[in-house]
């Protein structure tokens, strides 16, 4: 199958009738947009509420006032340019501010402006940080989108961290194993690199991002399939997102669907509260009870995947949701508080760790450890209703 064209104009989106392209215009002046051919065409044009469109299709809530840019405060975890080191053992990456798909709920919408740069071309910074460091095992290239950047670029900062004995773990954050999986399978260096680093002792990790199963076509078992077989383990995770997969029956597909795959189920995510993601924002209690509903209709194998809020503090898993307390523990910790176990309040209409009366006492706010991201709030030509999504 020939490479998917990749289209950055909404008016070339003929489906979208006028007068409703006009009016998404201005969001795609303020957030970049970009989709491609391939991935059009999974989406029924007939149905304005189909799923697939939402994922990537403009919508006027994403102008709306609600959260900030950087609601886990990704700010205070970098340690050079281009690098994050929230965890002991793990470091991340940020290669690439170019996604494949410029998903509308995406928590670092903040990289598609063009007024901000944390992703750099040169990760020679981070390289050499994450050489002097140990402890760090195993590191995610992310961005962005790692599967974006031209292999030869990929292939060199792969080689680089393989040089590193202690960095036993490489992985690969992306959603081009569904977004454009002909990327992956019509790669032969991409496959042939993989091959030659993902070994026995070192694997190499594709943390796909698959949000609905009807993005899992017989185009990306093949992507799927390519990425087995040269010793790649691929893991997904989603967000539970209002409109798109906060239903049980579709998420229950999705687990079966991806575990016929291959797939491992690695993490469904609490939606966070940034900028422009209103529209996607669902209830704690609500998340909680579609995910057990899901895992109700799927084998044990489907079953593994974590109910999980990416907060600044680190992965809180939301253990239950009973009777208005929530059950949750820290299964990453940036202050090494491990398993550590609250009970909460949690209010009908609690959609985040921080919504819950007293969570405050369970962590202390970091400050920054660097200077290398410039803060939304000290940029001065941001127009002026994107002012609205500041934090206050």
């Amino acid at each position: 199958m020939p490479q998917p064209k990749y289209i950055t104009d909404i008016d070339r989106i003929k489906w979208i009738p006028e007068q409703e392209r006009n009016r998404l215009k201005q969001i795609t002046e303020k957030f970049v947009f970009r989709v491609n051919d391939y991935y059009l065409n999974l989406i029924d044009w007939s149905d304005p509420d189909d799923p697939i469109r939402k994922l990537v299709i403009p919508n006027e809530g994403e102008l709306l006032e609600y959260g900030r840019w950087d609601a886990s405060d990704e700010d205070t975890n970098y340690v050079v340019p281009g690098c994050q080191h929230k965890y002991r053992t793990t470091a991340l990456l940020i290669v690439s501010e170019v996604c494949g798909s410029y998903c509308r709920y995406c928590f670092r919408k903040r990289l598609f402006r063009n007024d901000v740069k944390e992703a750099l071309s040169d990760v020679e910074p981070g390289l050499r940080y994450i050489a002097k460091h140990p402890d760090i095992n195993n590191v995610l290239l992310t961005g962005g989108d790692s599967l974006i950047l031209a292999t030869p670029k990929l292939r060199g900062i792969i080689q680089r961290l393989r040089e590193l004995d202690h960095v036993k773990i490489i992985r690969l954050g992306s959603k081009i194993p569904v977004f454009n999986p002909m990327r992956i399978y019509e790669d032969e260096e991409l496959l042939e690199t993989i091959r030659e680093y993902s070994t026995p002792e070192k694997r190499i990790y594709v943390m796909a991002h698959i949000n609905h199963p009807r993005e899992i076509t017989e185009e990306a078992r093949k992507g799927f399939q390519a990425l087995h077989e040269s010793g790649a383990i691929v893991v997904n995770q989603t967000p539970v997102l209002k409109g798109i997969n906060d239903d049980p029956a579709v998420l229950g597909e999705l687990l079966d669907q991806l575990s016929w795959a291959g797939v491992t189920p690695y993490y469904f995510f609490i939606n966070r509260p940034v900028a422009g993601n209103k529209e996607f924002v669902l209830p704690l209690q609500q998340v909680y009870r579609i995910v057990e509903e899901a895992k109700a209709r799927t084998s044990g194998l489907g079953k593994r995947v974590r109910l999980s809020m990416s907060h600044t503090s680190g992965k809180i898993e939301i253990v239950a949701i009973e009777n208005g307390k929530a059950y949750l523990k820290y299964h990453q910790s940036r202050d090494e508080q491990y398993g550590k176990f609250m009970v909460l309040d949690c209010p009908d209409d609690a959609a985040w760790f921080d919504d819950l009366p007293g969570s405050e006492n369970f962590w202390i706010k970091p400050s920054k450890k660097t200077e290398a991201v410039v803060s939304v709030n000290e940029l001065p030509d941001m127009p002026q209703d994107l002012r609205a999504f500041r934090n206050a």
